[in-house]
């Protein structure tokens, strides 16, 4: 485990290039930072200014090398490296609220972008016209849309929204890509088509996730709970309660486990043996010893700022982030057997896991 800091702000997302060399971060703020990776530190090599609202999603496809990302000005920018600088070209959403998460497909030839305007927006580049389009799925989301993930077939697409509900969309545009065949979920695809329409979440949906193999897709709530729908059980819903706060990202390690985090500040890992057999695993980290004896005065300070303390109170957590975390993303390994992972939060801070055998 390794933990690097890069300032006082919370970082509210990330993103990985192909080689994981470097990394897009935003400072919870209208720009999104690159970062590339110099022996043990983290240099600033690129800023991305183009968004006038706050960041609220990244996503970087390793093959094409692009970056997409959305804000709450409602606006969405693909970025592409020519010349050294990342040039954005807007992309034409079409929404009245803000963006609130995107994330490109598999093939990197659409991505879908969820917002305040109770919809999803799957874009696609246009040739003829050499801009970005969108076709809006609107089916039954009565809320503002929280989380998205991509199936491995490239067309379905899991939405988890406020209003308490996690659904799954066909997202096949007949211009850009071959008719899909039939998948536990479905054989009909229309776009648009809904798959999956679970009403039991018990809270907002944070955040969603299919296994390598597409078979399942798990979710977190914000009552506490992760979910488990089983596609090869007739879609059967497998819930566990737990007693930690609620769990805002999770990420498939494996076929069967999954690390989920939040506001406790550290990943859990659970296990997945079928339907109705959920379980807890483990607490992933090391106990942090208190460093507060060896750290200069100016480091102290900056560490009460970060965490809202006085310095008559020692509220040092002894888990590496000192605040939520809010993004896991994968770093080594493929999504059937990670052996890497990272976790950013409101601590300003990354921390990468390594995942022993």
């Amino acid at each position: 485990m390794s933990l690097y800091s890069f300032g006082l702000e919370p970082l509210s997302c990330q993103a990985w290039n192909k080689d994981r060399t470097q990394i897009a971060i935003s400072p919870n703020s209208n720009v999104v930072h690159i970062y590339q990776k110099e022996e043990k530190n983290w240099t600033k090599i690129h800023e991305l200014k183009e968004h006038s609202g706050r960041i609220t999603g990244i996503d970087w496809a390793p093959e094409s090398n692009r970056i997409v990302t959305c804000a709450s000005d409602r606006n969405a920018y693909v970025w592409t490296l020519k010349d050294g600088a990342w040039k954005p070209t807007l992309v034409l959403v079409r929404i009245n609220r803000a963006a609130t998460c995107v994330k490109w497909s598999p093939l990197e030839n659409k991505f879908a972008l969820g917002s305040g305007a109770k919809l999803v927006s799957v874009c696609y580049f246009e040739k003829e016209n050499d801009w970005w389009l969108s076709k809006h799925i609107k089916k039954g989301i009565c809320s503002t849309v929280l989380s998205l993930d991509w199936h491995p077939n490239n067309v379905l697409l899991a939405a988890g929204s406020a209003d308490l509900h996690c659904r799954v969309f066909s997202t096949y545009i007949k211009e850009i890509e071959d008719k899909p065949g039939p998948t536990p979920w479905g054989s009909k695809m229309p776009f648009g088509e809904m798959l999956l329409e679970n009403k039991e979440c018990g809270g907002w949906v944070h955040s969603m996730a299919f296994s390598p193999s597409g078979d399942t897709l798990a979710w977190v709530s914000h009552n506490s709970s992760i979910s488990i729908t089983d596609a090869t059980c007739n879609k059967e819903v497998t819930q566990l309660s737990t007693d930690y706060l609620p769990l805002l990202s999770l990420l498939y390690i494996s076929e069967t486990e999954i690390v989920a985090a939040g506001h406790d500040c550290c990943p859990y890992m659970f296990l997945y043996k079928g339907p109705g057999q959920l379980e807890f695993v483990k607490k992933l980290g090391m106990t942090k010893q208190s460093s507060k004896n060896s750290m200069s005065a100016m480091q102290h300070f900056r560490n009460l700022d970060k965490k809202a303390t006085t310095d008559e109170d020692d509220n040092e957590l002894n888990t590496l982030h000192q605040n939520s975390i809010t993004q896991l993303c994968v770093v080594e390994g493929e999504k059937c057997k990670v052996e890497k992972f990272s976790s950013v939060g409101l601590d300003g801070s990354m921390v990468l896991w390594e995942l022993k055998p």
